[in-house]
């Protein structure tokens, strides 16, 4: 699943600022790319919460091999011992239990795809932080890769804003009211130039 408005964000982004433009340039044939699966991101963003995306690939690697298919039943019903052989700390397996029961008891059985569409991002926020294990960050993952939001500015994430300071700030450390102020230029589509600043830190694409 590729966003509809990549090509009028890349366009708009590098006509705006000089150095997107060149971030740009650098991978015209990428795009930030979902699975179109709700659960699918939210566990996966639970996993790469405050572990490189190395790490965060390897258990995830794990995961899949031990629990067959990942879905939320399958999670649910995981034994604890299953979770942590794969890598996960015993507070990330209770929050996948906690992710899989919303998605078994507060969702409809049925129309998940089109559940969140009507809801605006502040809502989305609101609602998925009541889960526990579930935070600002991975419902901004969620926004950004399965929701497809184009405005989404993820001030926590700590690779976002390594990239920002590398090359816009000669990587010095930049103030959180700086950040909001670089960020200014690249409205209204911000989640394009977060993704752009993440392909330049690492080896291939992040998918969540």
């Amino acid at each position: 699943m590729i966003p509809n408005y990549w090509t009028e964000a890349t366009e708009h982004l590098s006509r705006r600022c000089a150095t997107m433009a060149a971030l740009i340039a650098e991978y015209p044939m990428e795009t930030l790319t979902g699975r179109g699966d709700a659960f699918y991101t939210l566990l996966r963003s639970i996993v790469g919460q405050q572990i490189s995306v190395k790490a965060a690939d390897t258990v995830w690697g794990r995961l899949e091999a031990k629990v067959k298919p990942l879905v939320p039943a399958k999670v649910a019903r995981a034994r604890d011992t299953t979770l942590r052989a794969a890598g996960l700390s015993g507070q990330k397996v209770s929050y996948c239990k906690n992710l899989a029961r919303f998605f078994l008891e507060d969702l409809p059985s049925d129309g998940i795809s089109d559940y969140w569409g009507g809801l605006s991002d502040e809502e989305i926020v609101k609602q998925l932080t009541t889960i526990k294990g579930i935070g600002v960050w991975t419902v901004e993952m969620f926004l950004i890769f399965h929701l497809q939001r184009p405005d989404v500015y993820p001030l926590q994430d700590i690779a976002m804003i390594k990239a920002i300071e590398k090359y816009y700030a000669e990587g010095q450390k930049l103030t959180k009211p700086e950040l909001i102020a670089l960020g200014e230029r690249w409205r209204p589509f911000r989640s394009v130039s977060t993704w752009y600043l993440w392909r330049s830190l690492d080896p291939v694409p992040v998918v969540y």
